[in-house]
């Protein structure tokens, strides 16, 4: 690459590594700044203006590697190091169990919980009653039994390990008959034929996409001459909806039809839920006590989607089968930590009293939350905005529908109250780009050129935080 004079000049007085040490040493700010970052950010301040230098950008000077601008860019630098990469958000998209912002918010109980367990030692895995060594499941199994009916119950770390454990336990090397259409695909491209194969077992599909048919697995079964089916697999399709003409085996018959051929069946619920959401005229979604009721052997589903607790694979059903599942050495494996069984337990808790969960658990209450009490939070925050008297911004309120995410209720739209915001001169990719990016992120959706701020996700001290961000934006851009 030939260098013009310009570029050979800036190169020869871009400072050095130790310099600028040197250098920092005369401002205050560095002084108790670990060395490790403060070496990072005047590498990475300096490659950068080097990098600059090279592709001939016109707009550097002597002024730009300066000493004075040098420290300032690798001041800012030192601050974004410093921050936590793990950042509290405001969820302003109306999808209330968001995977890409942490899913369920949980209780405070929950919170509280977590801190007593990890600030303090813990009876994790002793037993106060004999005084010997205990299990760690001991302190969710039971309210997760008296909760659902199942007898017995264990939990690992999410609901992907926990179909993945069950079947490597059940049926490894052996048969797994479960429909075509329920042969679903989770976050992050898992698929269930990718899982049933590390895991050992042999996938026997039966019926179609759309139709599926009791008969289906009987002749399965029966063209099974060496007796190598292992498990009859029921896969809940949480994600995804097929309308129209549609065929699907219930699961009492699958159970009556397990018990028949003595095959055990399993359920993998994925968004597990002890509430039946049709009571707040919402969409019906199976609960985890309808599926043992049913007689099913084993059933897995997620902790913190629906349940609105901590991410885990809860495990529950019969006892015989769920003692072979605890021994098998993959469960230390996937075991779940004192911290997800401290606000797992919690969570649980509250489920005693259906009314006092769908209050205190954040997800439930906002899917659940009145129209009324969207609009009244609209009314407030489009007050608070209009209180900033800039002529340049308009504030636009109206209906829109909320998601719940998650990979749960597809089909279900809630009614919510959005707010839509459009600046003179501003775009709204602008607009999006500086929530995202401020101290605490606001993350929207635009939409008709409009930045879309959900009511229903954000919460009522979160307003405060929105009217600053939009102040400090129209002061930035005047």
């Amino acid at each position: 690459m030939r260098l013009s004079e310009k570029q050979k000049k800036l190169l020869r007085n871009l400072p050095g590594v130790d310099h600028v040490i040197e250098l920092s040493k005369t401002n205050s700010f560095f002084d108790n700044i670990p060395k490790t970052v403060l070496l990072r950010s005047i590498r990475t301040v300096i490659d950068d203006l080097r990098n600059i230098i090279f592709t001939d950008n016109q707009d550097i000077s002597e002024q730009t590697i300066s000493d004075l601008t040098i420290l300032e860019k690798i001041q800012k630098n030192v601050n974004c190091l410093m921050k936590p990469n793990l950042l509290r958000v405001i969820n302003a998209t109306g999808v209330v169990i968001h995977t890409n912002l942490g899913r369920s918010l949980l209780a405070k109980e929950a919170i509280k919980h977590i801190i007593t367990v990890s600030s303090y030692y813990s009876n994790l895995e002793f037993n106060l009653s004999t005084g010997k060594r205990g299990v760690r499941y001991s302190c969710v199994d039971d309210i997760l039994c008296e909760l659902c009916g199942a007898e017995a119950a264990m939990v690992v770390n999410n609901n992907a390990a926990a179909v993945f454990l069950c079947l490597e336990t059940i049926a490894k090397s052996r048969k797994v008959i479960v429909s075509r259409g329920e042969l679903v695909e989770i976050g992050g491209s898992f698929r269930i034929p990718d899982i049933m194969a590390k895991s050992g077992c042999i996938l026997s599909e039966v019926g179609t996409t759309n139709r599926t048919h009791l008969k289906d697995y009987e002749n399965a079964i029966e063209r099974d001459t060496d007796r190598n089916t292992g498990l009859l697999l029921k896969v809940h399709t949480s994600n995804y909806n097929v309308v129209g003409f549609t065929a699907s085996v219930s699961l009492n018959e699958l159970v009556e039809l397990g018990k028949k051929h003595q095959i055990p069946v399993m359920e993998d619920l994925g968004s597990g839920t002890f509430i039946d959401f049709s009571k707040f005229n919402l969409l019906k979604e199976p609960t985890i006590t309808e599926s043992v009721t049913a007689g099913v052997d084993i059933v897995t589903f997620s902790g913190d989607k629906l349940l609105g607790g901590p991410q885990a694979g809860i495990i529950v059903g019969k006892k015989k089968i769920i003692d072979k599942i605890k021994k098998n050495p993959i469960a230390r494996i996937l075991r779940i930590d004192k911290l997800t069984l401290a606000a797992l337990e919690a969570t649980l808790r509250l489920y005693r009293n259906t009314d006092q969960a769908v209050k205190m658990i954040p997800t439930l209450a906002m899917l659940t939350c009145p129209f009324e009490q969207i609009e009244k939070k609209a009314v407030v925050l489009s007050s608070m905005l209009e209180s900033i008297k800039d002529p340049r911004m308009k504030i636009n309120v109206f209906d829109i529908s909320s998601r719940v995410g998650g990979g749960a209720l597809p089909l279900l739209k809630l009614p919510s109250k959005c707010m839509g915001i459009s600046i003179q001169e501003i775009s709204a990719n602008t607009i999006e780009s500086h929530m995202r990016k401020n101290d605490c992120p606001i993350i929207g959706r635009i939409e008709n050129d409009l930045f879309i701020l959900d009511l229903r996700t954000i919460q009522d001290d979160e307003l405060s935080v929105i009217k600053t961000a939009f102040a400090n934006m129209l002061h930035i851009h005047r």
